[in-house]
């Protein structure tokens, strides 16, 4: 039988040490690695935070459902959808003019819109009007600028939405980048202040 030379297992100790440290600082970062790889896309927000103030009637959504694709038409009487405004966030608003709360409401959202960019933020304010009412929708639009006309001719769009119907007029809705419905307002509410921009902002810092 050999016979251990004293002082010769100090270098192989050494030596396996050294490896167990570099072997540890692999795996620390393929670890690393590997988390930013594979870590999962984070879901979307609650936004009960944000019912509060101007916006206290806020629903959040809590299944969010995509975009209607009932049409409605422009100021041209040409036909589109919500699918137009895909990629960025919108906020849809069913009004009519006959409705007091609505026309109350509109110029604030005339406001919200020219607080942010289009390519940022779209503001569809949708009137439920028969066609003959046209005059009578671009008299209200023209104290809310810069809204554009949009009609839904027949008035059943608010009672198809992917995540139920609107309980009456005014509603609004709103949709993130992806086009899903993140929450909705029933009834009036100013969508020009603080309020309303923090959610938006909010919005729009999303993935």
């Amino acid at each position: 039988m050999s016979e251990v030379q004293p002082g010769s297992a100090k270098p192989d100790l050494l030596k396996w040490a050294i490896m167990g440290v570099a072997l540890i600082g692999v795996a620390a970062v393929l670890y690393v690695i590997g988390g930013a790889l594979f870590k999962p896309a984070s879901s979307s927000t609650d936004l009960s935070q944000f019912k509060t103030g101007a916006l206290a009637k806020l629903n959040p959504t809590t299944a969010p459902a995509g975009l209607p694709d009932n049409e409605f038409v422009n100021d041209k009487g040409e036909p589109l959808s919500m699918a137009a405004f895909k990629g960025k966030v919108t906020v849809l608003n069913f009004w009519a003019t006959w409705c007091a709360p609505c026309k109350l409401e509109l110029p604030s959202l005339g406001r919200l819109q020219s607080a942010y960019a289009p390519s940022q933020l779209t503001v569809v304010a949708i009137s439920i009007d028969k066609p003959n009412l046209k005059p009578a929708i671009l008299e209200e639009l023209a104290k809310a600028p810069p809204l554009a006309f949009y009609n839904d001719e027949t008035g059943a769009m608010p009672f198809r939405l992917k995540s139920g119907p609107a309980m009456g007029v005014p509603t609004t809705i709103i949709y993130d980048k992806h086009g899903r419905e993140r929450a909705r307002l029933e009834g009036g509410a100013d969508w020009s202040g603080p309020d309303a921009r923090r959610l938006i902002d909010h919005l729009l810092a999303e993935d």
